[in-house]
Formats: structure tokens, sequence, C-alpha cells
């Protein structure tokens, strides 16, 4: 077996080894084997080459063979842990770092941007499905990988992991805890939480907003087929940026929602949108890039108003402004109205807020709230998007599988609708796979513990902040049949049962489950799989020609979003009349 080795020789381990047919006491020098097993068990015979600069002049032809005690110092931490059974101490900690006194491990943090991607180093290094670090004189961050662990945190002891973290950026957004989703658990996060699932996100209130949902629907259509007519520069086709497209189609839709109108300006005259909504949908953005983003004073409190060392508390802060510069002036008039008796219809969600009589919502709850609504429904669904038909021009068997569903489905003389969703199960099964492979950020908000417990052997401390690795979850090799492969037929099912975008063993993430879970998972799957059916049905996608019929699939590296924005060519295949005007 040749393997790498270092051109130098290194001060460690020598071993004297017996060779077959070859004299004793022939030197085994110590190498680096970048080899997998290396990490690992080693229960066979490993023999290499003579290294380079190393050959032995009396026998060239004779091979070293590498003794388990050439490598036993180097592996004696790993093969502790692997071998390691769940512990007995009632307060032992899950593997990790040795944290420093007071500060724990937060200089490392500090120094290995970006965060998700040291804590996911730790747990390959430490070969450990739950992680702990210690940020600070007392936080520890619990870190998951594993599906069955992820239960006992979030199915089977979901009454303890109930809270959220007092985090800077969470309370900017909120307006200090006013909102369902980040308020620590409490009176307020129990009112919030009754409103968003009775009153907003309610069966009722969902089919009563559908022709909203369905105007939307159509501007894509309208929008997607301008560019095509647009653009004389492609032949038969139109060069489109799906990111914005697909941002801004959730954006809309729920401003449409909400404020009943589709824009905070004019727009343009293609449909797209116009400067504000540009404004607008980066700063929600911008607020998702640092919402729950390890912030050094999320860990030293004390240090808050004093600094901001990392300058998270700045952006968020400018973010939230601009937001709140678009979205308070039309919740501040609509009350207005409802107090002057000018406006006595309710028409959308904003009219239903208002009118709530127990309990009865302040202005300051209603503006956060919305903030929180509009963060939470544009940035997981238009990711998946995004890197699903991205996957897919690279795949066209699969792209034209997709198409043929829908045609077997709609036809091609009507347009998809809501009711078309439970039979899309292709659709839905693309989308499910580019959840899994693709989730829009690294981990779920964290679920604080509100009591001291024990979870898979180890003592988790009141107050931990657990954090689900949605990105190792989907990737586990233990789990998943060649984790890195696009392939929707792994969430086909054969009993003919609808595919759900969500999965009760998380062994994927794509809405959050348990007490905290999504509250908006039946509407978020409507609109997603809309979407992505009326993208499929009305166009045909292929990469630009200077890509060469290929998307370059590659992440940033500060997080997990495709690294640019997917550009691709659109192709009618629908008769002309059929697009909205």
């Amino acid at each position: 077996m040749q393997e790498e080795l270092l051109q130098f020789e290194r001060q460690g381990v020598w071993k004297v080894c017996p060779l077959p047919n070859a004299a004793k006491n022939f030197k085994v020098f110590q190498m680096d084997v970048k080899s997998v097993f290396l990490y690992g068990r080693i229960d066979e015979e490993v023999y290499e080459c003579q290294p380079p600069g190393f050959e032995d002049p009396k026998f060239p032809d004779h091979v070293c063979k590498l003794d388990k005690a050439l490598y036993g110092l180097h592996q004696a931490p790993r093969k502790w842990f692997l071998n390691r059974k769940p512990s007995s101490n009632p307060h032992s900690l899950p593997p990790g770092p040795t944290p420093l006194p007071f500060i724990g491990c937060a200089i490392q943090m500090l120094l290995n941007k970006p965060t998700f991607r040291w804590i996911h180093t730790l747990m390959d290094q430490y070969d450990t499905r739950i992680l702990c670090v210690r940020l600070g004189p007392s936080t520890h961050v619990i870190a998951v990988s594993s599906p069955d662990i992820a239960c006992e945190f979030l199915k089977k002891q979901d009454d303890i992991f109930i809270s959220r973290p007092d985090a800077i950026s969470a309370s900017l957004i909120s307006d200090g805890y006013l909102t369902a989703i980040m308020s620590p658990f409490g009176d307020q996060w129990r009112k919030m939480k009754r409103i968003i699932n009775r009153e907003m996100l309610s069966p009722t209130i969902q089919k009563w907003l559908q022709p909203k949902r369905d105007q939307e629907a159509d501007h894509l259509l309208r929008y997607i087929f301008n560019q095509i007519d647009q653009q004389d520069d492609v032949v038969d086709g139109g060069l489109i940026n799906v990111r914005t497209m697909s941002r801004h189609f959730f954006a809309n839709a729920m401003t449409n929602i909400v404020f009943g109108k589709r824009f905070f300006g004019q727009g343009m005259e293609d449909g797209g949108p116009g400067d504000e909504e540009t404004e607008h949908v980066d700063a929600l953005f911008v607020i998702l890039k640092y919402l729950y983003a390890f912030c050094i004073t999320d860990y030293f409190p004390w240090l808050r108003g004093k600094t901001d060392f990392d300058g998270h508390e700045k952006m968020v802060r400018i973010a939230v402004e601009t937001v709140r510069k678009y979205q308070d002036p039309l919740v501040d008039e609509r009350v207005r109205m409802w107090n002057n008796g000018t406006r006595k219809e309710k028409c959308d969600m904003l009219d239903v807020l208002i009118t709530l009589e127990n309990p009865k919502l302040t202005p300051e709850e209603i503006k956060a709230q919305i903030i929180e609504l509009m963060i939470a429904t544009i940035d997981n669904t238009s990711n998946a998007i995004e890197w699903a038909l991205a996957e897919m021009i690279n795949e066209p068997k699969i792209l034209k599988q997709a198409s043929m569903e829908i045609d077997n489905v709609v036809g091609r003389q009507r347009l998809v609708e809501e009711g078309d969703v439970p039979q899309l199960n292709y659709i839905k099964a693309c989308l499910k796979e580019a959840f899994r492979l693709h989730p829009f950020v690294p981990f779920l908000p964290p679920h604080v513990a509100i009591t001291d417990t024990n979870v898979a052997g180890y003592f988790i401390p009141k107050g931990s902040h657990v954090i689900l690795s949605r990105y190792l979850l989907g990737r586990n090799p233990n789990v998943w049949v060649d984790p890195l492969r696009f392939d929707p037929n792994r969430h086909l099912r054969g009993d003919g049962k609808q595919v759900a975008l969500s999965d009760d063993e998380l062994k994927l993430i794509s809405f959050s489950t348990g007490k905290r879970g999504c509250p908006g998972v039946t509407l978020g799957t409507i609109m997603t799989t809309m979407l992505f059916a009326r993208m499929i049905h009305g166009f045909d996608w292929e990469a630009p020609g200077k890509q060469l019929g290929f998307i370059k699939l590659e992440e940033n590296h500060d997080d997990i979003n495709l690294a640019k924005p997917l550009l691709a060519i659109a192709k009618t295949r629908l008769p002309r009349c059929m697009y909205p005007t």
C-alpha cells in the first residue's frame, strides 16, 4: 500500500518488526498516513514501501511493516473516544475541548471563524455525535449530529429544552422578546405561540389567504416570462437570477398576506422588485446572518453596551431599523384606521392581529411579530429552491422526471394549483433532498435547558444551549447511503403515501419540530412546492452557455449558501396564452 510520506525524518517512535523473509531488526520509520483507517481501529497488517531518502541499500526490495506501537501515542486520545461507553457518572459532560477558567473556549471560537465549521471540526476530531463547548464563564453549547440523540432532546425531553437564550440579536429583532419564536420560556412565549397557532397560521386563516398566494404564484410566472421576452441577447430563453427571484417571491407573498400589498414602493414594470423591496429583503437576510451567530456578548452579557467586539450588534441594529422603516408606518396607519372607524373589514393578517380581543396585542407586539414572521418564511424555502434547481440542472434526468410528473398530474392546459401539491411527490422529494443536503443555516436555533438533565448518558446542565446540526444530520453516512449525492428517490415511499418535507425521526431537518417547532410547516410546504412546481411546469431550465451546461455547486466559506447566486436559462414550455400578463 503506497501512502504519502513526510519528506523528512520525524522525531518519534521506532520499532523493530519481524518481516516475512526479511532480516530482523529492520527499521520502520514513523510517517504520516492520510488513509482513513488511521482514524479508526486498525485490525489489518499494514505495509509501506521504503520512504524516499531512507532506502536500505542492503535490502532495496524489502517493505516496511507498520506496527501498532508506531501510531499508538497518536491514536490514544481518539481511540479512547472511539471505544468509550456512555459515562456512568451522572455529572459527566459530553466530550469537548478543555475550557479555560472564566472565558471557556471563547478565544478558540474567535480565532476559528466561521464558528459552525470550528464546531463541526471539533466533532470530527473528538469523533463524537454530541459535543460540549463551554463559552464564557458558564454557558455550555451542546452540538448534536445524531438523529437518535436529537430525538432525545426534542421529543423525549422536549419539555426541558423549551427555552431560548438571551442573545443580543434576538433581543433587538423581537423588541425585547415580544415574539413567539425568540422569546424565552414564559408567559409572553405562551401568549404569542397561542396567537400564531390559532389566529395567524390556523387552517381557516390559511384557506382565507389562499387567493393572495395564488396572486403571487401568477406574478412569478409573469416575471420570468417577461425576462425571457425582454432578453434579445439570449436565443429562445432568458437569463434568470434564481436567488433574487425566489427570495423576492416569498418576501412579496408575505408582504401581500400581511399588509395586503406586494410592494413597499412601485416595483418594476416587468413585475420585479423595486429599490425599496431590494433594500427590505437585503436587510432581512442581514438579520438572518447574525441571528444566533455566536456573538461574544451572548456569553459575556455584562460586555453589552461597553463593546461590540465582533460588530454583530451594529449590523443587526442597522438591519432592523431598515426593515422597520418600511413596515412600522403601515402598522401605525392601519391601527389608526381601525381606531377611527375608517376600516371595518378584515382583509389581511395585519387586520387579524389588530382586531384580536383575547388577548389584545399592543402595536409593539404586532410590529415585532411581523418582523419575526417575515424572516421565518423567506430563508429556508428560497435557499432550498435555489439549491434544488442547481442540482437538477446538473442532473437532466432528474429535471426531466420532475417535469413529467407535473405534466402527468396537471397537463399543459392549465397551471399548477395548490390542490395539486399532494400528488406532486417527486417535486417534494427534490425539495426534501435539497433541505437535507443544503440547509440554509448549519444549526437550528438554540434550545435552552430549563433544568439539569441527562441525555445519551451525559449530564446536560441547566442553561445549556443545545444546537442540532442540520448540516451534519443531513450528511450522516450512518443514516444516508452516498450522503453527498443528490438523489430524490431516497425520499419516495413505496406505500403510495405522500412525501412530507419534514422528517419525524430527525434524520434531516427542513422545519424545526417539538414545542419550539415551526408553526408554519403546512404553509411553508404549500408555498415552497407551489413556487417550485410553477417554475418546473412553466419553463425548461439549463446552465448558461459560458458554464458549458454545468452549474458549479460550491458553498461559501462563511456560510453554506451557494457561493454564487444561481443564474440559469429559462425557456417557455407552455402555450404563450398560459402565462399571466
